[in-house]
């Protein structure tokens, strides 16, 4: 199943994407969940529920889904969570001397979370947005210390994520933290795929980033260092992980700033990352807009 968020005259609302079909959840049956964490914290009731629903949906809870404005699939989750430095290949593009054999972890806020076909804003104090094309995986059962044998069964969903990094502020200090927090600069969507509709873990699935048409990133979700599995039950060491919590899983070698020459992104320039058997994550880029002073 294709879950959607999107927005409405009401505001945002939850749907199922059923190829160029949306069916507006709310509108099919009130009584559905409202949004995606209630959704995925309703487990399989409201799968089964939602599912029936859909089949019996009325025209008037029907419409085109290339018509809708799309929003991230969570638009506020209480976690984003990235993994650094998790393909063999990118890795050692960064530093071949030294490959993790734990995996690095770092935060990104909500406020970096921009939508399908929605523009990754380059900020104006710096030229240096590069794109990293990432799965994301979403949460969907509450867990503490997990096993990694019973990891996947926290799984709510798979999405496509662009981690867009200002490596000119990444990179003056050791923490990572502020060049991957600028506004608008973390693409999430365009849809959650529950987990049925992929390889248990998301494994073995080709990854593609591309900007302008041009291939730049290409690799396989079999290449990550610590697989969905292991990255939830290493988390969950630390943190209760809750429905609708993004684990952004990293990225393949060929970003911008390992180019030769380097290539950041400029406004014009879009943005697409593939997932085999998921599809398409598109994003324009645009110039951040100049805030003044009040």
């Amino acid at each position: 199943m294709r879950l959607v968020t999107f927005l409405h005259s009401a505001g945002p609302r939850l749907g199922v994407r059923l190829g160029d079909v949306l069916v507006d959840l709310a509108a099919a049956d009130p009584c559905l969940p409202r949004d995606m964490v209630s959704f995925l914290a309703g487990g399989e009731a409201a799968a089964e529920a939602v599912c029936a629903a859909v089949a019996k949906a009325p025209d008037a809870a029907r419409m085109r889904f290339s018509a809708v404005r799309l929003l991230p699939p969570v638009p506020n989750p209480d976690k984003i969570i990235c993994v650094g430095l998790n393909y063999v290949d990118h890795a050692v593009e960064i530093d071949p001397r030294n490959l993790p054999d734990y995996p690095t972890f770092f935060g990104r806020m909500a406020t970096t979370l921009v939508a399908h076909n929605e523009p990754l804003l380059r900020p104006t104090v710096s030229t240096k947005l590069d794109f990293e094309g990432e799965m994301a995986v979403v949460i969907g059962k509450t867990g503490r210390l997990i096993p990694q044998a019973r990891a996947l069964s926290h799984v709510g969903g798979y999405a496509l994520f662009n981690e867009g990094s200002v490596r000119d502020y990444q990179f003056r200090t050791s923490q990572w933290f502020l060049g991957k927090n600028f506004d608008g600069t973390g693409a999430f969507g365009p849809e959650l795929c529950t987990p049925d509709e992929l390889p248990p873990g998301a494994r073995g699935l080709f990854l593609a980033t591309r900007v302008n048409g041009r291939v730049m990133q290409e690799g396989s979700t079999a290449d990550m260092l610590f697989g969905v599995a292991a990255l939830i039950a290493s988390l969950s060491e630390a943190m209760t992980l809750s429905p609708g919590d993004v684990i952004v899983t990293g990225t393949p070698s060929g970003v911008g700033f390992a180019q030769k020459p380097p290539y950041f992104l400029k406004p014009g320039d879009v943005c697409e990352i593939e997932l085999e058997g998921y599809g398409v994550l598109r994003n324009p880029v645009a110039d951040a807009p100049c805030v003044g002073e009040e």
